[in-house]
């Protein structure tokens, strides 16, 4: 009788297995999504997911993701211009069991106007975030939990924040080093930059907690 009521346990058991699997496969769509009006500010604030910033050709803002019934994103604009994009989950339990999504299912693609976005805001956890020579007028916040950062050739207007923990902070900011105050905090990790400098226009605030820091600083205009 025991040996009858482990084996009903493990078809029950291995059904879940199956079926968590199957909901992991669900299939996925390609999107994209483009606002009808003037943004100034975006913030996309998502989980396990890779974000990748670059220039758009057209002036206009554009956003490539992958989704299913399962994993989603809520898309909004506000009445004062603020594009917000955030991670939705329609998951059970037993979809969590399998693997993960095929890594071009698990990023989005952002392609931003030059100089016409004034504040950017990006945040990730188990992913990184990249941002190829692109310019904002604002502020720029960084944050990835488990992942790294990476830039080349970003230009910023005034202040920008990087916030990284178990992931290494990378790359070359547009602009002579004397133009930023800065600020840094490293825990567990090598950094190229003082702890506290004042004097600049700009502020360059970096958070790291195991994880390194290599931050320069090139004399050039973004084409």
């Amino acid at each position: 009788m025991k040996k009858y009521i482990l084996l009903v346990l493990c078809l029950i058991l291995s059904s879940f297995v199956v079926s968590g699997c199957g909901s992991s496969d669900e299939p996925w769509e390609e999107k994209s999504y483009t606002p009808d009006m003037q943004i100034h500010e975006i913030n996309i604030d998502v989980r396990d997911r890779e974000i990748e910033v670059s220039l758009s050709d057209d002036d206009q803002i554009h956003i490539m993701y992958y989704e299913n019934s399962k994993e989603y994103y809520d898309i909004s604009v506000s009445d004062n211009a603020v594009l917000s994009m955030t991670s939705e989950s329609n998951k059970e339990w037993t979809d969590f069991i399998g693997g993960k999504p095929a890594a071009e299912n698990r990023k989005i693609r952002l392609q931003v106007p030059d100089t016409l976005v004034e504040n950017l805001t990006l945040s990730t956890t188990n992913e990184k975030v990249t941002l190829s020579s692109v310019s904002i007028n604002g502020t720029t916040c960084i944050t990835s939990n488990g992942g790294d950062i990476a830039f080349e050739s970003l230009h910023i207007g005034s202040d920008l924040t990087l916030d990284v923990k178990n992931g290494d902070i990378s790359g070359t900011l547009v602009g002579d080093y004397d133009d930023f105050s800065i600020r840094s905090e490293i825990k567990k990790g090598e950094s190229n930059l003082p702890e506290n400098i004042e004097g600049g226009e700009k502020t360059l605030t970096v958070s790291s907690n195991n994880g390194d820091v290599e931050i320069g600083f090139v004399n050039e205009s973004i084409d």
